[in-house]
């Protein structure tokens, strides 16, 4: 399916880039549906999991998994437009409360129950190493098996994921094949911080 046919069956509206950002955030740009199809099929998300998606922007990944994979999906995006658009989506999609969603900074957010993260460089390498620091502390405090996802991920955020001590990589799902040039970087790394 396209874009637009994925964007009319989930009844949301997510197509086009957003340039409206701050300095350490990237502008919005929607995960592509072939990747989130791609990620849905790899038996890594399951409908008893929680993913929280780091720069929601409008949604598309919240409303995606919850309605293919039946999981509970939280989004957080600083962007107060992005959000709006994002609650009108869920409410279009009939997610329910599968999703939810918040308006607020990366940085400034502490992971729950949430045992999954998926991340389309949405801020600096800075803020993605804090986060890290996040996870990691919510890992110990909570002890539960963590997994994330970075598609499309910088080498920044690479080395970042490699010089955490606990976290392993676990799996690339190579996406090279759904864009033309096979570039390398066309894939979602799987790292996990393992049940204790």
């Amino acid at each position: 399916m396209t874009e637009r046919e994925w964007d009319r069956r989930l009844h949301i509206r997510t197509i086009g880039r957003e340039d409206e950002t701050q300095a350490n955030y990237s502008p919005y740009e929607p995960t592509p549906y072939a990747v989130l199809e791609r990620l849905a099929q790899s038996g890594h998300l399951r409908k008893r999991d929680h993913l929280l998606d780091y720069g929601c922007g409008k949604g598309r990944v919240a409303c995606f998994m919850a309605s293919i994979v039946g999981c509970r999906v939280t989004g957080i995006d600083h962007s107060r437009k992005l959000i709006d658009i994002a609650l009108q989506n869920r409410r279009d999609s009939r997610t329910g409360d599968r999703v939810t969603l918040r308006c607020c900074r990366a940085e400034q957010y502490s992971p729950a129950d949430e045992n999954a993260f998926f991340f389309f460089n949405p801020f600096s390498e800075k803020i993605f190493a804090g986060i890290l620091r996040r996870l990691e502390r919510s890992w110990y405090d909570v002890p539960r098996a963590l997994t994330i996802f970075c598609y499309y991920p910088s080498e920044a955020y690479l080395q970042r994921l490699d010089d955490t001590g606990a976290l392993r990589r676990i799996d690339c799902i190579d996406c090279g094949d759904l864009f033309h040039g096979h570039n390398p970087r066309e894939c979602i790394t799987v790292y996990a911080f393992p049940a204790k």
